[in-house]
Parts: C-alpha cells; structure tokens; sequence
C-alpha cells in the first residue's frame, strides 16, 4: 500500500478589506493567533470560535510557527489600523467619560 503525500495550503483567505480570515469563518487570523500566544491550545481556540474546524487551527497554527516573522508583520500592521481607527473615533466622539460623571452628579443631586 502506497501513501500519497499532498500539499495543502493553509486554510487563510484574504477578505475584500484586506484582512485574513481562517478557514471558511469570519474569525480573523489576529484572534487564533494571539489566542494560541496567550497559551490557548487549538481545542480551546475552536470552544471560543466554534465556526473553526479543529483540523483549520491546528494548520493555521503550523503556519504561524513556519512563517513567524510575516504573520507577525501583518499582526503587527492589523494593530496599528486598530489604533489609527481608535483614534479617529476617540477624535470624532465626546468623552464618555464627561458624560457619564455628568449623569452621575445629576443622579445624586
């Protein structure tokens, strides 16, 4: 009996916006990813995304561990958009903060 070895790419696709998406899910490659670096093991990860197929995190995660230095620079940019979209609605929006010590000292007056 002989045994065919065959190639399989990683189960990652990139959406319209740019971001990497695993397997056929919406689950993003940043929450699989940091969730495995936090010390989440691949059975946890599909009990918190239950859309992921065990077999898609444990080949996503056998990739991150192949190609660390690029899955960590797009990590890294995927950050940085998180932080330039926060602080453009951190501009736009009032202090939440102002508000609600407003209502508060209303509640108490």
């Amino acid at each position: 009996m002989s045994f065919t070895l065959e190639r399989e790419m990683p189960p990652l696709r990139e959406d319209a916006k740019g971001a990497i998406r695993v397997g056929n899910s919406r689950v993003l490659l940043e929450l699989v990813i940091r969730a495995f670096q936090d010390g989440a093991s691949p059975e946890s990860i599909v009990q918190r995304y239950s859309t992921l197929p065990l077999s898609d995190v444990y080949t996503t995660i056998g990739y991150y561990l192949r190609h660390q230095d690029a899955v960590e620079t797009y990590l890294n940019h995927r950050e940085q958009l998180a932080e330039s979209v926060h602080q453009r609605l951190s501009s736009v929006q009032p202090d939440l903060r102002l508000i609600r010590s407003r209502l508060l000292s209303r509640q108490q007056s």
